[in-house]
């Protein structure tokens, strides 16, 4: 199947639309779908935009083509991104009573990123897997800016999935007594020792090589060079490939996540304190329930992320100095070679799903060019099957958040192209729901315990989000895309798969409510980026639920590009 991508003028455009759409307008009644294009009204701004239609969808996450439109006295003009987004900027600042004067820059900078990433772009290797983590050119289309990149110092081009960045990294050797980490695991621990022989009394410490140039000055770091009390061993040793989250780096045969002092989307990518021993201490805790949903899930699996090692410099209070505590953490992960099956290769499901297929590992190839509706859904059908039944196991039977949007999930194919696993990764975003883990947390520092808590319509609006908004419902428009006849009978599969589980396990009622179509979480990335608030703080907004049954009635009778939507006021 063949795919033009879009201009990285559009592409930036579509995105903002699509942020504009879910989290302002549409809430606000102010859009409408007529004669093939959405209407879309910035009311306070005092602006009408329109755009022309790929293909409308249930969920009201359209599929856009071409370029922008406003209209103006003598009638409809195009727009280009730059006018668009002051327009946003305008509206949220009408909206909120506040101003964002980075808003502007970090939609440029992720212009910039999607521009080069598209002009630039070198050929694939010859590993499917690292191909699919390198094949996010255009990023996540509900976020405002989703390949910005703020750094004082240093070419993320050198460092970047897009660029398919693969580089050797830059190496200390630390005195012992100035090394902190923790290990649930000696054979991670062992790893990192063998990345590279550092001199007796000393421990190795890896660095990301970008995050290396951006602390080299701080000056505790200088004195302890200085002094011989840390070793400068510089680059060595096997090359690392950069993944989709740019700071995780992939190589002998593990992960390894970096400390990043470069915002990233909406965040400065640095591991804290608490995540560097949350992650050591999720790995611990999760063991009897990672070992319950193997046993019952034997299709799915958690890379887990059991060691963490950092520079414990003291700074003039005698405490460790945290800048470069967490600047110079990092996480290992674990690689494929305990948890992949035989035969099995593993995918991104963020480039599986891509709304633009860029890679081998998309949907589209996957299925083949000739496979039909019937083969469509059987693909997804198994999919499913492997990917909902052990989060919402984790959730309902242990009080676990997984988070299993589609940059921390990894789609197992087998020679076919047919789903066959499922890995989960990221503790980061992992979290315990205290009424299911009262104990567990508070056996724990509280530093670390509140970060790892969520109550438990928290939790479920995160399951819900990650699950079936971020990865199931666009791995379901990628398939649409495909055969928009079959977004309903899509959307059915989705249904059954969860009333198989609901069956199965009492009828939750949370499932209950789901199932009976209540609103669906949606993450609000455009006013949590406008507000400058962490992800953790980030608010939903409600879409309406394409899972009722009467929306699925009512889709099995019209027309596969007809406007599925309510049009509503937009003037």
């Amino acid at each position: 199947m063949t795919h033009e991508l879009p201009t990285a003028d559009h592409a930036v455009a579509h995105t903002l639309l699509n942020c504009l759409l879910r989290e302002v307008s549409a809430p606000e009644h102010q859009t409408a779908v007529a004669d093939g294009r959405l209407l879309l009204r910035l009311p306070r701004r005092g602006v009408l935009l329109r755009i022309a239609l790929r293909r409308t969808s249930l969920l009201g996450a359209h599929r856009f083509t071409g370029p922008a439109e406003e209209e103006r006295p003598g009638g409809w003009s195009e727009v280009d991104w730059h006018v668009l987004a002051g327009y946003v900027r305008d509206e949220l600042e009408l909206r909120t009573g506040s101003v964002n004067e980075e808003f502007l820059e970090q939609l440029t900078s992720s212009h910039d990123v999607v521009r080069s990433g598209m002009e630039d772009r070198p050929a694939p290797g010859t590993d499917r897997y690292l191909e699919s983590e390198q094949a996010l050119l255009l990023g996540h289309r509900f976020h405002p800016a989703p390949k910005s990149r703020s750094a004082e110092r240093g070419d993320w081009r050198s460092y970047a999935p897009e660029s398919r960045a693969a580089f050797r990294l830059h190496h200390l050797a630390v005195r012992e007594e100035l090394v902190a980490e923790s290990s649930a695991d000696p054979a991670a621990t062992a790893l990192l020792d063998g990345l590279r022989e550092a001199p007796a009394g000393y421990r190795l410490l890896p660095a990301h090589p970008w995050q290396y140039q951006l602390v080299a000055g701080h000056p505790l770091l200088r004195g302890a060079l200085e002094s011989g009390d840390v070793l400068d061993l510089g680059p060595g040793g096997e090359p690392f490939t950069a993944t989709a989250s740019v700071r995780t780096l992939y190589g002998t045969g593990a992960f390894l996540k970096f400390s990043l002092n470069v915002r990233i989307t909406n965040c400065l990518r640095k591991n804290a304190a608490y995540e560097l021993t949350g992650a050591v201490a999720l790995t611990r805790l999760l063991g009897p329930v990672l070992a319950d949903l193997a046993e019952r899930f034997p299709g799915a699996a958690m890379l887990r992320e059991p060691a963490f090692r950092t520079l414990s410099l003291p700074g003039a209070d005698g405490r460790p100095d945290r800048s470069l505590y967490e600047g110079f953490g990092l996480i290992v992960r674990e690689g494929f070679a305990d948890a992949l099956h035989p035969g099995v290769t593993p995918l991104l499901a963020a480039a599986v799903a891509d709304e633009h297929p860029t890679s081998s590992a998309h949907v589209s190839a996957l299925l083949g060019p000739e496979a039909g509706v019937q083969e469509a859904l059987a693909w997804w059908t198994a999919y499913l099957r492997l990917l909902v039944p052990p989060v919402l196991a984790a959730y309902f039977d242990h009080g676990v958040v997984l988070e299993p949007h589609l940059q921390n999930v990894l789609i197992g194919v087998d020679a076919a192209g047919r789903p066959a696993q499922v890995l989960f990764r990221d503790l980061e975003g992992t979290k315990l729901v205290p009424d299911r883990n009262a104990a567990l947390l508070a056996a724990l520092p509280p530093e670390v315990a509140g970060p790892m808590a969520y109550d438990a319509e928290r939790g479920w609006d995160r399951v819900v989000y990650c699950l079936l908004v971020n990865h199931v419902a666009e791995l379901l428009a990628a398939l649409a895309d495909r055969h928009p006849e079959a977004e309903g009978a899509l959307w059915e599969a989705v249904r059954r798969v969860l009333e198989e589980y609901a069956a199965a396990h009492g009828r939750p009622p949370r499932l209950r409510a789901l199932l009976a179509g209540v609103p669906l979480p949606a993450k609000a990335n455009l006013l949590t980026r406008w507000e400058r608030r962490p992800d953790r703080e980030a608010g939903y907004v409600r879409l309406p639920s394409p899972l009722a049954r009467t929306v699925l009635a009512e889709a099995a009778h019209l027309p596969p590009q007809g406007a599925r939507t309510p049009a509503r006021s937009a003037r």
